[in-house]
């Protein structure tokens, strides 16, 4: 079983900077795609980037240039710098992870952190 705990979340100003953290325990096998989604009051949730190695990241259209994910294998943690931040960035960043068992994959969320960016 997989869980994950996500921190760093908080209130920043326009064009402030946020690191979140995404901490996985549990059965993490490889290979597995780590990744960022986010949700809005009344907005579905959206992609905002994954990495499915190291060293290779794909990143949503508003954030690239912005945001970076990292991954650590060995802590089994991923990371998400946010910089530049707009006010349209506010959401609850949800920590996902796709564990691959041989044909078959599993899914496995976090339950969020809340980032706002305001004046």
């Amino acid at each position: 079983q997989v869980r994950l705990v996500e921190s760093g979340g908080g209130l920043v100003q326009p064009g402030g900077s946020l690191r979140l953290s995404c901490a996985a325990s549990g059965n993490i096998f490889s290979p597995n795609v780590m990744g960022w989604y986010r949700q809005a009051p009344g907005k579905q949730r959206e992609f905002v980037a994954l990495s499915p190695s190291r060293g290779m990241t794909n990143y949503a259209d508003s954030v690239k240039g912005r945001f970076t994910l990292s991954r650590d294998d060995v802590k089994n943690t991923v990371y998400l710098q946010m910089n530049s931040l707009k006010p349209e960035d506010t959401a609850v960043y949800l920590c996902n992870v796709r564990v691959y068992r041989g044909s078959i994959w599993d899914d496995y969320w976090g339950q969020g952190t809340q980032v706002t960016v305001s004046s």
